[in-house]
């Protein structure tokens, strides 16, 4: 599999309070490491006026990537079909090539404001991927889909975590949008090695990949909240991630208690210097 060509390097999670700062500093060697940005098409399918521009703006200057949050790919509720078609508008107007999606639903008759647990059965498989391959189909693309965290397990599941995602991204002949955070609050909060899970993943499916922060509420519970500095666990995944994998497009989450950009960027840079740390020792870049 291919990787997307002009999704590459370090990325950052695009925030409308970040574009004025981004945009004083464009040209300068502050922004040097952002090489994309990522939006989610809910908040921007409909912006005009000032945000409108703005994106415009971010779009002629960067590659986009689009990772949605309420597709509900695991969900009771009938696809939606009609939004979907809206996301692939948008995506061909604003000429963004990717648009993932997490591996959880979101919906029961109305929309629950929480990523939850897919049940990880067979059935779940088949019903999961052949939601994914309906979406493909619609938007005449291939997606990718996330792993989600969790807080608690789906009842009557009959495989682990792991053997889940491989099971769909295979029969959904899908992508996968790797989430090292993910990975290691799961871990946390269901007791597996983080490592081992890693090892397992199917690496000539990722597409890109996130980092981010989080909460820890109790040493067996973790929130993902995208609001923290990544820590040096999942930093680790991440330079273990290009070691078993290669390097792959890699972007910053930050969602709450944003800092400035200057400090923003210091993550950035570092998934750049590990990306180029890996490029090395592949030898696809002179020492």
């Amino acid at each position: 599999m291919s990787r997307l060509e002009n999704i590459r390097g370090a990325g950052l999670g695009l925030k409308r309070e970040l574009i004025p700062q981004l945009q004083a500093a464009h040209g300068t060697s502050l922004t040097a490491s952002i090489d994309f940005f990522e939006i989610a098409p809910e908040n921007w399918m409909d912006a005009g006026g000032r945000a409108a521009k703005q994106l415009a703006w971010l779009t002629e200057r960067y590659p986009m990537v689009c990772h949605g949050l309420s597709l509900s790919l695991g969900g009771p509720d009938p696809l939606n079909e009609a939004f979907l078609k809206r996301v692939g508008n948008f995506l061909e107007t604003r000429r963004i090539p990717l648009y993932t999606e997490h591996l959880s639903y979101c919906s029961d008759g109305g929309y629950l404001y929480d990523l939850l647990p897919i049940p990880f059965t067979e059935e779940a498989v088949h019903y999961v991927a052949g939601r994914i391959r309906r979406a493909q189909d619609i938007l005449g693309r291939r997606i990718a889909v996330e792993n989600a965290s969790f807080y608690a397990a789906a009842p009557i599941s009959e495989m682990d975590e792991l053997t889940f995602l491989r099971a769909v991204l295979e029969e959904a002949d899908c992508w996968l949008h790797l989430d090292l955070n993910n990975i290691y609050v799961n871990s946390v909060n269901f007791g597996f090695d983080p490592h081992a899970f890693l090892h397992g993943i199917p690496g000539e499916r990722i597409v890109y990949a996130h980092v981010a922060g989080h909460d820890r509420e109790a040493p067996d519970l973790i929130i993902d909240t995208h609001a923290q500095d990544v820590i040096d666990p999942v930093w680790a995944l991440l330079q273990e991630a290009y070691a078993l994998y290669g390097s792959f497009p890699t972007l910053l989450e930050r969602d709450a208690n944003i800092p400035p950009l200057p400090v923003l960027m210091r993550e950035v840079d570092r998934i750049a210097a590990l990306q180029k740390t890996a490029l090395r020792v592949t030898g696809e870049i002179a020492a």
